[in-house]
Parts: structure tokens; sequence; C-alpha cells
């Protein structure tokens, strides 16, 4: 059986490889990701606060789909104040707990509501949805008290692994960074 959280550190460990380092390269690596992470989140923070300017939740959840198909953030979820995740480009019903016996995973971001932290960053990990495994990171809402998170899948880090490997080897194909544009 493939333990999928070390296939998602193993992919980290190789684009800083790929990229010209050892193993202190690629923590490294997955530092700046998480930094990446964590900027991609205050951003939506402060997106959906437009909300309160008059923007629908379907329309957010358009942009936030829209955001997702053309960026390696695979997932928002984005609450109310009790925890109910009703921004996402997922079309998911989910409510994050405080109680860590229920979710394991998800419970660690409830602090971002309670205003004890400000950024949560956690490790990848199998989430209690599905099973697959996930990295997320989330920080506190800049308009009220909610949770603000994103999501990268082990499969996503896994396949900039293998375009990383293209790039060094010289078998990449350019891309048309236009199309992010629109």
């Amino acid at each position: 059986m493939i333990d999928v959280q070390r296939l998602f550190r193993l992919s980290l460990l190789l684009i800083g490889l790929v990229a010209g380092g050892g193993a202190a390269r690629a923590a490294d690596c997955e530092e700046v990701f998480a930094k990446y992470m964590v900027g991609q989140a205050m951003l939506a923070a402060n997106y959906v606060a437009a909300e309160k300017a008059g923007m629908k939740p379907t329309e957010i959840n358009a942009a936030l789909k829209n955001i997702s198909a053309k960026s390696a953030i695979e997932e928002f979820w984005i609450t109310d104040s009790k925890g109910h995740a009703y921004l996402t480009n997922t079309g998911i019903d989910f409510t994050f707990s405080p109680d860590a016996a229920k979710q394991p995973q998800a419970s660690a971001f409830w602090p971002l509501i309670a205003g004890a932290k400000d950024v949560v960053i956690q490790a990848a990990r199998k989430r209690e949805i599905d099973n697959r495994v996930f990295k997320y990171v989330g920080v506190s809402g800049v308009d009220k008290p909610r949770i603000v998170q994103v999501g990268v899948s082990a499969d996503n880090c896994q396949s900039a692994s293998r375009r990383s490997q293209g790039l060094r080897t010289g078998k990449s194909r350019t891309r048309d960074v236009s199309s992010l544009l629109t």
C-alpha cells in the first residue's frame, strides 16, 4: 500500500533536488510552498470580504472555481463564524468542528475562528471527507471570524514534480501564460 503522505513529501523533495539542491533545499522548497499558500489564503480572505460590498456567495463561488481552474490551488474552503464552508469551489457541504476526535484533520483550523491563531499551516495528510491527501493552509478572516483555507492535493504536487523534472531535462512544453489572465 502506498503511503501518500510520504509520496507528497517525496514530491516536494524531488522539486527541491531538481531545482539543484539536496535535502536542505527540499525543506526550503516545502517552506516556500507553504508561504505561497499563506499568501493565497490571505488574498482570498480579502477577496471574500467583498461580500459586504454586495457580491453574492454564488458570484464568489464562481470566481473561486475560476481561480482554482487556472492556478495551483485546487480548493478553497471559506466559512462563516460557525464553521460552515459556504464559499467554496468544491460544491461539498462541510462544517468545520473544533472537536479533534470528530475531525482530526479539519479541527486544526478552528483556532482561526476562535481568534487564537492568525495562520495555520498543516502538513499534508488524509482528510476526513474522502481520505485523499491534501496540504492545507488557513488564515483568519479579515471581515469577521472565519476560516479561509486553501488546499493542494498530493496528486497536484506530484504533477508539479514531473513538470520540474521536465524543465531539468529540457522536455517541458511552454505554457500559454495569457490563459491565466482571463
